[in-house]
């Protein structure tokens, strides 16, 4: 509590334009947007009014018009000056508590003292879940983000709910926040370099309540914890090893068909995702062209012999969507390729460092139990590179965009570079 405390505050009742076609509809809600402390609140004052009959200086309706509705500016405007004496009362009640109150207090006071609710019926004012539920369904749809991301927020919002279910933007200061890193750490034992994504996406959820007014507390600005992590190991494999499978005999044609699409991801490099939906329509004589699910890319990867002769292996067979290659569920292939890997002898030991909290933790897996989807394309970046293709010509293939994410391959390429030239010195 403050004693005397006088809240600088600022009224604009606005018409709250609504698409249409090009344009505007002629008609808008009429709506009180209240900014104090660095906070806001809107209000529906429950009339519409035409924009061509409001005035912005005077934040009321001309005299002697009506609204679509038939409904005077005299019943509007003095609806307006009704609703500013309300909200100016509430303000007064909070200064004489001597308090500074969150939007949410504002609008059930301001229901409380405008009769709009008796104090028994006033519906309970959302959560902090209940915003970042809108704020995965908003920005979702806005940026048509995949499965893969909505599961992530999905476990962002797990985590955040197992912390604290009653959490409010307000328990996220500096403390609270350094508070969540470290139940991240001890009580869900994630590794240093999750509990940072983790972090990360809680503030791409804060920065989108800090736009809407629903978040004050703006310490996750600055909040970056000190924690250990170390270079993620891009697992691929080399040219020998790639060889291997390529030419292994499988007699299992599941592990056969599946072997198949990673070493045709291996030679054009493309992602599980574009693999399972490459289209007959997508294949030509010497390329193949499509626009990625991932990212929307338009690209064109002309075909090498390898990659042409698995597509000439399925070129009689019949799939569903009148898809080119036999492609199961991720997480099957995934499972598969382990054991595809296994027979073909990938099993040099690789290890794997992470860290959770202060402890250095080093791990060490036969290379086949890493492998997975995704080391196809890695595959296909890593060993163009250590053939000496320039990166830019390797970009259009992948349809990187940016210098910056091709960097770590180029490093792996000029480190094989170096121990290659050591076979010269034997």
């Amino acid at each position: 509590m403050v004693a005397n405390l006088k809240i600088k505050r600022s009224y604009l009742f606005f018409p709250d334009k609504e698409k249409e076609g090009d344009g505007y509809k002629p008609d808008a809600k009429l709506r009180l947007r209240v900014r104090w402390s660095g906070r806001k609140v809107d209000f529906n004052v429950g009339y519409r009014v035409k924009l061509s009959q409001w005035d912005t200086q005077t934040q009321r309706c001309r005299v002697k018009t009506t609204n679509l509705q038939k409904q005077s500016a005299t019943l509007i405007n003095g609806a307006i000056q009704a609703f500013e004496t309300a909200i100016d009362n509430v303000f007064t009640a909070f200064e004489l508590e001597g308090i500074s109150p969150t939007p949410d207090q504002i609008r059930a006071k301001f229901n409380l003292l405008a009769g709009r609710k008796s104090e028994h019926e006033i519906q309970p004012t959302k959560t902090f879940f209940d915003y970042f539920d809108d704020f995965t369904k908003e920005e979702g749809a806005l940026n048509n983000w995949s499965r893969g991301t909505y599961v992530k927020f999905q476990n962002t919002r797990n985590h955040l709910t197992a912390y604290n279910p009653g959490l409010r933007f307000e328990d996220l200061t500096e403390a609270g926040l350094s508070n969540y890193a470290t139940h991240l750490r001890e009580v869900k034992n994630l590794q240093n370099s999750t509990i940072i994504k983790q972090i990360k996406l809680l503030k791409w959820f804060l920065r989108w309540a800090t736009t809407k007014g629903y978040c004050q507390t703006l310490d996750y600005i600055n909040f970056k914890p000190k924690l250990k992590t170390s270079e993620k190991k891009i697992i691929f494999l080399d040219w020998p090893e790639l060889m291997t499978v390529y030419n292994h005999e499988l007699t299992n044609k599941t592990l056969e068909r599946v072997r198949d699409v990673f070493c045709f991801c291996c030679f054009t490099s493309l992602r599980y995702s574009d693999v399972a939906n490459l289209k007959r329509s997508d294949v030509f004589d010497s390329y193949i062209s499509l626009t990625t699910i991932k990212t929307a890319d338009s690209i064109k990867i002309e075909l090498n012999k390898y990659s042409r002769a698995i597509l000439d292996k399925y070129a009689d067979q019949q799939y569903p969507g009148n898809l080119v290659l036999p492609v199961i569920s991720n997480q099957k292939m995934n499972d598969y390729l382990k054991e595809v890997g296994k027979l073909c002898g990938i099993d040099q030991p690789v290890t794997i460092t992470y860290y959770r909290g202060n402890e250095r933790i080093d791990e060490v897996y036969p290379k086949y139990e890493l492998l997975g989807t995704h080391a196809g394309r890695r595959t296909f970046i890593c060993n163009a590179l250590m053939m000496g293709i320039a990166p830019q010509v390797v970009m259009k293939w992948t349809g990187h965009s940016d210098y910056k994410a091709m960097k770590p391959y180029i490093d792996i390429a000029d480190s094989a570079k170096v121990e290659a030239m050591k076979l010269f010195n034997r």
